[in-house]
């Protein structure tokens, strides 16, 4: 089917000498975070998929996303004088989002421990990986929240502009140079919510 074809002979080709290639300087992931997943993805069997660790996290930052958008439907539950969100609703968040990010600093690795490691896997992860940028920002503007001791909307609409442009910016500079720098934002991001 002539004309119809979205992908071209060359850039299919393009699959067959795909290699993975990322730098991260963050000191938080280097001494920190790698050495835990290098731990935590030996607990995983070698039979499970990488894209269903990829796909599981996503899923629990979806769940924060719609728990948070149940209990703070409006984000005045930090606000004073308005209806706070139930304290086992912030630790169930947490650990989730935890856990969803422990998922995503797995995935990968899973996919290198059992040599499954694939571009189209690698574009399952970075495409998941952008959805959850929304989820996410949107589901931690509820500890900031709206009201005089807030954040406004519209500085919650500048957040999802500039996580979603560094995380773009990173992939355009990756499609150019071949290497995917990874920002130091998301993992200074995912402490920050942990700790506040």
């Amino acid at each position: 089917m002539a004309g119809y074809e979205y992908v071209s002979p060359e850039q299919l080709a393009g699959f067959d000498k795909y290699k993975y290639s990322a730098v991260d300087t963050n000191p938080l992931s280097l001494y920190v975070m790698h050495p835990f997943w290098n731990t935590i993805v030996k607990v995983f069997p070698t039979w499970l998929a990488p894209n269903l660790i990829t796909f599981s996290g996503f899923l629990l930052v979806v769940f924060n996303f719609l728990l948070m958008a149940y209990f703070d439907p409006d984000f005045y539950a930090s606000a004073p004088g308005y209806k706070h969100v139930p304290d086992w609703v912030w630790i169930v968040v947490g650990v989730l989002n935890f856990i969803a990010y422990t998922l995503d600093g797995v995935d990968g690795k899973q996919a290198r421990r059992t040599n499954s490691s694939t571009p189209l896997g690698e574009l399952f992860d970075h495409g998941l990986d952008s959805w959850s940028c929304v989820y996410f920002v949107v589901t931690v503007y509820s500890i900031f929240g709206r009201g005089p001791s807030g954040v406004s909307v519209f500085v919650l609409y500048l957040l999802l502009w500039v996580v979603l442009f560094s995380f773009i910016l990173s992939h355009w500079e990756k499609y150019n140079t071949g290497i995917l720098f990874l920002p130091w934002g998301y993992d200074i991001s995912q402490v920050a919510v942990h700790y506040v």
